[in-house]
């Protein structure tokens, strides 16, 4: 399927954009340095984007801060539209990255070792 040139770009915007939440757990997911697991940023997943997501464990993480405030049916049909493409969604608000920023990554830390798919076993030797 091709890829949506728009979609592209608005990519990058929301990436270059990203509010001060998503730029502290950017900081400590990024370039596997979060267990080796590897986290996109602002990443496209059907008509949504995702704040970060990571595919080895098909998992979602979004921060939600005031302007979500009101949004919540959207970010409630986002939830399930990603459930049914078998991601799992952890919300976030961005309070909870300035305040427990330990707390937060603790909760990402042992989803990701949940949802892990176990390593292909290396074929024998002849």
């Amino acid at each position: 399927m091709p890829r949506d040139p728009d979609r592209r770009q608005k990519a990058r915007q929301l990436r270059r954009d990203l509010t001060p939440a998503e730029s502290i757990l950017w900081r400590e997911v990024r370039n596997r340095r979060f267990a080796g697991f590897k986290f996109r940023r602002q990443h496209s997943i059907g008509p949504f984007f995702a704040d970060l997501a990571c595919h080895e464990c098909k998992l979602v993480v979004e921060l939600d801060g005031e302007t979500h405030l009101g949004k919540e049916d959207r970010d409630e049909e986002r939830t399930r539209f990603l459930q049914t493409q078998g991601w799992l969604v952890l919300r976030f608000w961005n309070t909870q990255i300035y305040e427990e920023l330990e707390d937060v990554l603790e909760a990402i830390y042992r989803v990701c070792v949940g949802r892990k798919p176990p390593p292909h076993p290396q074929p024998l030797s002849p």
